[in-house]
């Protein structure tokens, strides 16, 4: 059976028109013959939405009693059942309730598609798990309801449902998008614009990257390796000269003058010898390319040309950026085409940039060596300089020639022979010697214009010439040999230490080490494999069928992990290198396992000093209530009868008072321990707000003289601990009136944003510099009391701790106008019957004190 196709639809934040969008595309289908169904769809009372729904036919939703409330979801079984060609299913990331087939609805869309079911579906950018805490860190929410990116990443087909911020804010106070008493508060922290424009960037940038990697797989796929110029990548070729810096502003530039143009920086470690790289020039270019916005990366090649031109392919470059040659007119002449005009020539539909810069045209230097045995150019080089240079110096000597000057021609074309060991090795300087020797018989020894040997010291000085050659020649690749060794050395330590740098810099040390990899050996893929099978960090796209490499990770047996690379093979020299980043990748499992360790230290060392504190309190501030009932208790026992009536009535208050506070005490100190031991029992259940939040004003006696209500009536029923958000509220309330100054009062407010509602407690008080916020919340912590009768400094540590046991958030944010306004976010439970709401003031829209029925 075909598997089904999934259509995602994907928003910035709700409100986008992704469900309309949805409904109006199932429509459209319907229209064109297709069998449409919705499956689930959740129009939250908004209008427009719900004149969608007409006319397309609906899987009648399955009925789930969770904790004493009736929820409603899709019945996958029911879908199944009805087979029909598309589903409609809404929101993607949605926890089902329990009973089902599957917890997450995602993977009820996933059971849809293996039944050959077409799906689309809507989903917003931070339920994406990868997502979620930028998302956090941009709106303040945190959102526990993700879909795996693999999971989106697997839709046929992926679309934004886009809509500007402002449009979005408009269609919001239009109430279009949620209730009028619910804007104010959305339009103030969710739906600010800033958060909206980070949302809608972050959306869209996802979404690139998404079409990008899809891209990057079609021509995997396909075999196509010519570049598609869909987004400029602009890679910039540094050596570690000075002209880096002309060359990054130049791709800079370059790189910005199309939208959504990426800027990559390459060095390619090389024995050439033409150029060294200087670790500090690289070091500094390295931080000006992540000050212009590019990336950095490193690969190691012999052939400098090819390497960069086999990098720009591999990330799809559409330009090179590379500098004029540092090397002389004699060099270049000597020593053929530079890096320049061979990139050129091979870079087939690339574009190559060749920038000049102020070190161009260097001072000549000899070549340098550049492998064990000389490469092909150099002992072309040295069979040129002998069949070029012996004439001519054979024709410069003729003209010089003179009875004396035997020993000079002699010594010249040794001279000779030397150069051309020096620059072509051992098989040139050969030829270099038995020309020289022929020549100089023919030439300059009697008799003349003939090659004869009647003097056996010319055969002696033949043989000499010839061992001279091999000398200098063997000199030549031992230094060859021992500079390549070193070259790659230092290539190696080169990579290393950028591989290194990168974890220093902050990324994450198995990622970056596993990259580094696959670009310093060209491989098309590298995994790292935990011993369960789990992948634990990749790079590139594995090659099905292809050469594989595997290499355990670790000295234990089973190893740790095991790293395989796909797509090449590798000398012995890379071997070693690839021996250096596998011991690297043990160290930073080691470090892994090491640093979940110390986070564990640090727990039990966190709770040592919860019971060193503890240990304080219970020897300060619990003996002044016990001292005062064995006091009291101890004064109705001495003196009995002789006691008057009103005596003894005021020592039995006082022991009453003194013992309901040591009880009061004792258990908030039971509460902190159940909390720093991760054991404190939380019973999660539908709870009203409103209840809630009378109890505990009944139970502060606070009336309407001290405090005021603005409770949302659609607000549904809170997932809470009734019991734990009273005691709470109590903290929270208790807090503020204490800190609230005559003539104002506290002013309670419940509003709901997505799946969250927030009760806000605001006080016009002193309020809390912001860089001490965080101490309110630590336990035995009064910031600045010292008076004993407020407690023992635990109210908003518990407090704190009970929202986090029930799954909410209690965080702090200024009053306008000054003071403090605690915020207790919890999640809702969404329902089709719900009980009514407390009657609510409907001229006022202010709920008036009074007990909770």
């Amino acid at each position: 059976m075909k598997r089904g196709r999934l259509r995602v639809l994907l928003g910035a934040a709700p409100g986008v028109g992704k469900t309309y969008e949805m409904l109006e595309e199932g429509r459209r289908l319907r229209g064109d013959g297709r069998d449409v169904v919705i499956a689930i769809v959740e129009t939250h009372g908004r209008a427009a939405t719900q004149s969608q729904t007409e006319g397309l036919p609906e899987v009648p939703r399955r009925r789930v009693q969770h904790r004493g409330v009736e929820l409603s979801e899709m019945d996958l079984e029911a879908v199944l059942a009805r087979a029909p060609q598309i589903a409609l299913v809404d929101e993607f990331a949605h926890t089902n309730a329990p009973g089902g087939l599957h917890d997450k609805r995602w993977q009820d869309v996933e059971t849809l598609r293996d039944a050959g079911i077409d799906v689309i579906t809507t989903v917003n950018v931070q339920h994406i798990e990868s997502l979620n805490e930028v998302v956090e860190q941009i709106t303040g929410i945190a959102q526990r309801e993700t879909v795996p990116d693999a999971v989106v990443r697997d839709a046929d087909q992926i679309e934004v449902v886009d809509l500007a911020p402002q449009s979005l804010r408009d269609r919001l106070g239009a109430g279009l998008v949620y209730p009028a008493e619910r804007i104010d508060a959305a339009l103030s922290n969710y739906f600010r614009l800033g958060n909206l424009t980070a949302l809608r960037e972050l959306a869209l940038l996802w979404l690139a990257d998404e079409v990008d990697s899809a891209l990057k797989t079609y021509r995997a796929e396909h075999r196509i390796d010519g570049t598609w110029r869909a987004r400029e990548r602009v890679v910039v070729a540094l050596t570690g000269g000075p002209e880096g810096e002309t060359l990054l502003r130049r791709g800079a530039r370059i790189a910005a003058r199309a939208a959504g143009g990426e800027l990559l920086a390459v060095h390619v470690s090389t024995q050439d010898g033409l150029r060294s790289a200087a670790p500090g020039a690289l070091a500094a270019q390295r931080t000006l390319v992540e000050t212009l916005g590019g990336t950095w990366h490193q690969v190691v090649g012999d052939d400098v040309s090819r390497t960069l031109v086999e990098f720009a392919r591999s990330v799809d470059a559409t330009q090179l950026v590379i500098g004029v040659s540092r090397r002389g007119r004699l060099a270049a002449a000597l020593t053929g085409p530079g890096i320049g005009s061979t990139v050129v020539r091979e870079s087939g539909d690339i574009d190559v940039h060749i920038v000049t810069h102020a070190a161009a045209g260097g001072r000549f230097a000899l070549p340098r060596v550049t492998g064990g045995a000389l490469s092909r150019t150099r002992r072309v080089l040295g069979f040129v300089l002998a069949l070029v240079g012996g004439p001519l110096l054979s024709w410069l000597l003729v003209a010089l020639r003179s009875e004396a000057s035997i020993t000079s021609d002699v010594l010249a074309y040794q001279l000779l022979v030397v150069v051309v060991a020096l620059v072509g090795g051992i098989w040139p300087a050969l030829f270099a010697a038995v020309l020289s020797g022929i020549t100089l018989d023919f030439l300059f020894v009697a008799p003349l214009y003939a090659v004869t040997i009647a003097d056996p010291l010319h055969a002696l000085a033949l043989s000499l010439y010839v061992v001279i050659a091999i000398l200098v020649s063997w000199i030549v690749d031992q230094a060859a040999r021992r500079t390549r060794a070193a070259r790659r050395s230092a290539a190696e330590s080169e990579l290393i230490a950028v591989v290194a740098g990168s974890v220093l810099r902050g990324e994450s040390a198995l990622p970056a080490l596993i990259g580094r990899t696959r670009e310093a050996f060209a491989m098309t893929g590298v995994r790292l494999i935990g011993p369960d099978g789990e992948v634990l960090a990749t790079d590139g796209e594995p090659v099905p069928d292809g050469r594989v490499i595997r290499l355990p990770v670790g000295t234990a047996v089973p190893p740790r992990a095991t790293l395989e690379l796909h797509g090449g093979e590798l000398d012995a020299s890379e071997r070693r290198l690839l021996d250096v980043i596998v011991a690297q990748l043990a160290g930073a499992l080691e470090h892994t396992a090491l640093s979940e360790t110390a986070r564990q230290a640090a727990v039990l060392a966190e709770t040592d000093h919860v019971r060193t504190a503890l240990l304080s309190a219970v020897s300060h501030d619990l003996r002044r209530p016990l001292a005062a009932a064995v006091a009291a208790v101890g004064g109705l026992r001495a003196s009995g009868d002789a006691l008057s009536p009103d005596d003894r009535s005021e020592l039995l208050a006082t022991a009453d008072e003194s013992l309901a506070a040591l009880s009061a005490l004792m258990t908030d100190l039971l509460d902190v321990s159940r909390i720093e031991a991760g054991v404190l029992a939380v019973s999660l259940v539908a709870t009203d707000a409103t209840d809630v939040i009378l109890s505990a004003a009944d139970e502060l006696g606070i009336g309407p003289d001290e405090a005021e209500l603005d409770l949302d009536p659609t607000l549904p029923a809170l997932r809470a601990d009734p019991v734990l958000l009273q005691r709470v509220l109590v903290n929270v309330l208790a807090n503020a009136q204490r800190y609230t100054p005559d003539g104002t009062r506290v002013r309670v407010a419940t509003s709901r944003l997505g799946g969250v509602a927030e009760i806000r407690v605001v006080d016009h008080g002193p309020g809390v510099d912001a860089d001490r916020r965080e101490d309110i919340f630590a336990p035995f912590h009064r910031l600045g009391d010292t008076d004993n009768s407020t407690g023992l400094g635990l109210g908003l540590a518990l407090s704190k701790g009970f929202m986090d046991g029930m799954g909410g958030h209690l965080t702090i944010e200024d009053t306008p106008g000054g003071g403090l306004t605690m915020v207790l976010a919890l999640p809702v439970i969404t329902a089709t019957s719900m009980p009514a709401p407390i009657p609510q003031d409907e001229a006022s829209g202010v709920r008036p004190l009074g007990r909770a029925s």
